[in-house]
């Protein structure tokens, strides 16, 4: 395995490593405030072309192979996570389908767009009665003459507010279980269509998420992505690709907390001494250090490995359940080694600490990826 970055990589991961440091870190207090983006931070981020990281330079995106990306993601994972979710929904199971399976049309049609920041990206698989349960899906599409008539409502999509493009997946045969469902690209200005209410959350602030709204949805016949009835694969091609990026954003947030910790301990007197001098303290520093690196290897591991064309189901759900647990573990210790400041929200360990808990819950929870591990382990002992 190598994981070495070209040089134009590495130019690009210094360029985005200041950016985040300069512009990005100075508002996220209002990020916070406000619940949005900054956007002059949207426009820098166009400029810079972050939005077009997934996509093919042919399309007018950068180009970037997994492990280049990877390395990317950790440095915008070391800022306000509802910026670093706007990036990665996007260039992530935004724009990953289309890329990987929409047909030359598509491509043609959408991504240039998408790549200038243009267009933003959002994936539609969950509904009220199907969330890790992703084969139980009620929206429908019904193929009439040169279109599909889709109905139904998703909730919970990340970037529904801001998106123009969605992947949705919807039912043509619901005799047919999980080979029954297609997956469209549908437009958010296509008759039918409707955003719905931005849900509140917990953490994230910045990054919406919404209902999304079919109601007798026109979709022409040419934006099924991929062939009809391989939309459950396509749904899983498309997470089990993301799970990577995500974990590098994880393991992005993880080493600032880090850094913040250290610095910290090393600062704040108690006892005389610095209270990295106590063992307690030290533990739990040299704990969050361990998992920041195993995190690491591991990410770039599967990201290598996502680049040579190989399986990765299993190991990406390995990675996915590993980076969330770490990420939360490593920013309560955070909030433990900073005391009551890391209680405050006007310091940024709160923050890291309300937006770390729902990586165990969105692109399948941590209970679910050990059930795909478990089956993969099964097929391979059998």
């Amino acid at each position: 395995m190598d994981f070495q970055l070209s040089e134009d990589i590495q130019f690009l991961k210094r360029n985005v490593r200041d950016f985040v440091q300069t512009e990005v870190e100075s508002v996220a207090a209002q990020i916070e405030q406000e619940d949005r983006i900054p956007e002059k931070i949207i426009n820098m981020s166009k400029e810079m072309g972050l939005f077009g990281l997934s996509i093919p330079e042919e399309y007018e995106g950068l180009g970037i192979g997994m492990v280049g990306k990877c390395a990317l993601y950790e440095e915008i994972g070391a800022t306000h996570n509802g910026y670093t979710t706007l990036i990665g929904a996007h260039t992530g199971i935004g724009t990953v389908g289309i890329v990987e399976m929409g047909n030359e049309q598509q491509k043609r049609k959408y991504l240039p767009a998408m790549a200038r920041g243009e267009k933003i990206g959002a994936f539609a698989l969950t509904e009220p009665s199907a969330g890790s349960n992703a084969t139980n899906l009620k929206t429908t599409a019904v193929k009439q003459g040169d279109k599909y008539i889709l109905n139904g409502t998703k909730h919970y999509i990340t970037n529904a507010t801001e998106a123009d493009v969605f992947t949705v997946m919807a039912v043509t045969d619901p005799g047919k279980g999980a080979k029954g469902i297609t997956s469209f690209i549908v437009e958010k200005s296509f008759k039918g269509f409707q955003v719905g209410a931005t849900e509140p959350k917990m953490g994230l602030r910045g990054s919406h998420s919404a209902e999304i709204i079919m109601e007798d949805c026109e979709v022409p016949i040419e934006n099924v992505l991929g062939a009809e009835g391989q939309g459950y694969v396509n749904a899983l091609k498309i997470l089990a690709n993301g799970r990577a990026g995500l974990a590098a954003r994880n393991l992005g947030s993880c080493q600032k907390l880090l850094d913040l910790s250290v610095k910290y301990a090393q600062e704040r007197i108690q006892f005389d001494v610095p209270i990295i001098e106590h063992q307690a303290v030290a533990h739990m520093i040299a704990e969050m250090a361990v998992d920041v690196e195993s995190l690491r290897s591991f990410t770039y591991r599967v990201a290598w490995m996502v680049e040579q064309g190989m399986k990765v189901i299993k190991e990406a759900a390995m990675l996915k359940l590993f980076g969330s647990e770490a990420y939360n573990r490593v920013a309560d210790k955070a909030v433990q080694v900073h005391g009551g400041i890391g209680y405050i929200s006007d310091y940024p360990i709160e923050r890291f600490f309300r937006d770390a808990r729902i990586t165990r819950i969105y692109e399948g929870t941590s209970e679910i990826q050990k059930n795909i591990i478990a089956g993969q382990l099964k097929k391979e002992y059998c």
